[in-house]
Parts: structure tokens; sequence; C-alpha cells
């Protein structure tokens, strides 16, 4: 996201990108996923209003549509590995069957795993866009779940799975509601957000291999 907005700043003239327009985005752009997390927007509308919100508050006069054509663009092809990443598919990958479970656009998501070289470790790969449900709402889950049964795990229930992820609000909060186990990855802790609920918080993915 830094590289897209530094590059993009430049490339449309607007004023040079600095790090603290980052928190900027952080803020607006989790607002709108909680929204529609929460089934109070889509993805169109969130894509639609998403730049033209930032720009308002870091004061940049240019048309947010625009920028969000050429933001996903970029997006699509970037994929940066979270430190220890594949080392621990690897791990994972030799003893579970590892699934995907994102929030997102589906040919964007998948396009990132192939480019991070990370799409053979997974057997599953659950987007919102397809299945037309997102995280953490129980009909995202139950899709996922019935693909599973019909496909090798006909008894599988909740308590046999664990979610690994780095949201709060749909990683943890749909795992819990669901009956599943559940992993916070927070690389850098925020006090604020320390009782999540999860049953496991880690802050390096190599910890994951202590747990599993």
């Amino acid at each position: 996201v830094k590289e897209a907005m530094r590059e993009g700043f430049s490339f449309f003239g607007l004023k040079p990108y600095t790090e603290d327009m980052f928190p900027v985005f952080e803020k607006i752009n989790d607002s709108l996923w909680r929204q529609l997390e929460q089934g109070v927007l889509t993805f169109d509308e969130l894509v639609k209003h998403r730049w033209n919100l930032i720009f308002k508050e870091l004061e940049i006069d240019f048309d947010g549509s625009k920028f969000e054509e050429y933001f996903r663009e970029k997006l699509f092809y970037s994929a940066v590995p979270e430190d220890g990443a594949e080392d621990l598919l690897k791990y994972l990958s030799s003893k579970y069957t590892l699934c995907v479970a994102s929030n997102g656009p589906y040919e964007q998501q998948m396009n990132r795993l192939r480019i991070g070289k990370m799409r053979d470790y997974f057997s599953y790969c659950f987007i919102s866009s397809q299945i037309g449900a997102q995280k953490p709402g129980r009909q995202f889950f139950d899709h996922c779940f019935s693909i599973l049964r019909e496909n090798g795990f006909p008894e599988l229930t909740p308590e046999e799975v664990i979610i690994i992820g780095d949201s709060i609000s749909s990683d943890i909060s749909g795992g819990i509601d669901y009956g599943m186990h559940t992993c916070l990855y927070q690389k850098n802790a925020i006090p604020e957000q320390s009782d999540s609920g999860a049953d496991y918080v880690v802050n390096s993915l190599s910890e994951i291999k202590n747990i599993l």
C-alpha cells in the first residue's frame, strides 16, 4: 500500500507521499472494511468512496475514483511476503490441510498468492467475493465448512479447525462466534486490542510452530 501511494502520488503529480499519510489511509480503510464486515457496505461502495475520503482528509484535490483504479491495479500485482510466511506454510502444509479465508476481490487475492509463490500450499481458497458473504458472518464459514465436508471431511466440526489471522473484527471474532480455535497474529502489539479473546496471540509467525 505504501509503495502504491508513493508511486501513485508521483505518477499523478500530487504532493509527495510522506509516512504520516499512511495512518490516514489505515484509519479510513479499516473503517470501511469494518462496515463491509458488518454488512452495511458493499465492496463496490467501499472502492467508490475510499480514496475520495482519504484525499479529503489529506487535503488533496484529485479524483478518488481515478486513483482507486490505479491503486487496485498496483495491489493486483503486489505481493510482499511477511517474514517467515513461506517457512511456516511449508511446516503447516506437511501436517494439516490449509485453507485461505479472505475478504476481498477473488482474482486479486489469488494473483497475489501466485506472485508470492504461496498458492500451492493451500488446498482450498475461500474468498468473499466468490462466496457472496464476508467474514465474520456465519454464512461465510457455513460455505467453507460445507465445501470441506463435501470433499473428504464429512464429520468436520469447528472445534477441529483453527483460524489464524491479523484482524480481530473479522478473523478472531468470526472464529470465536463459529466455535473455532483462534490465533491472532499481531506483529506490533496494540495495547487497546490486548483483550481480543483469541486462544493464542503471537507476534511472529514462527511462534505458530509452537502451537501447531
